[in-house]
């Protein structure tokens, strides 16, 4: 590998997961942009609190409602819940469905990138259950 693919790598990677969301000055540059969680807070367990009191983080998506685009994101994110009929904060529309995931399980940045990634994944917030 050469060391500018090693070092660009590195700077999305860190760019990625220190919090930084350059979405407001230009939605197009990069699938890390439409996870607007702050990952900063989270522990390696994807916890998040004080030493005795620490929980996970639940997050919420829409994606157009076919079996197949259920399939994978069931195969990313074996924490996905799919609430049907249910717009949720991020307003699922009309032949979509509200995914709910969990940051408690192994590789959950790993899980949100690869989510991120999907072409019919416009944003991945967190879920507040109100």
């Amino acid at each position: 590998m050469s060391r500018l693919y090693i070092a660009s790598t590195a700077l999305a990677t860190l760019l990625l997961f220190s919090g930084y969301n350059e979405a407001s000055e230009n939605p197009d540059t990069s699938k890390a942009t439409k996870v607007e969680l702050d990952l900063t807070q989270l522990d390696e367990n994807g916890l998040r609190g004080p030493a005795n009191g620490k929980v996970a983080v639940s997050y919420e998506f829409a994606i157009p409602n076919t079996p197949e685009n259920r399939k994978e994101v069931r195969k990313i994110d074996s924490t996905i819940q799919f609430m049907d009929g249910s717009k949720g904060r991020i307003q699922a529309g009309d032949g979509e469905t509200l995914c709910i995931g969990s940051t408690h399980q192994q590789n959950y940045r790993a899980v949100l990138l690869k989510l991120s990634a999907l072409p019919y994944v416009a944003r991945i917030i967190e879920c507040h259950f109100e």
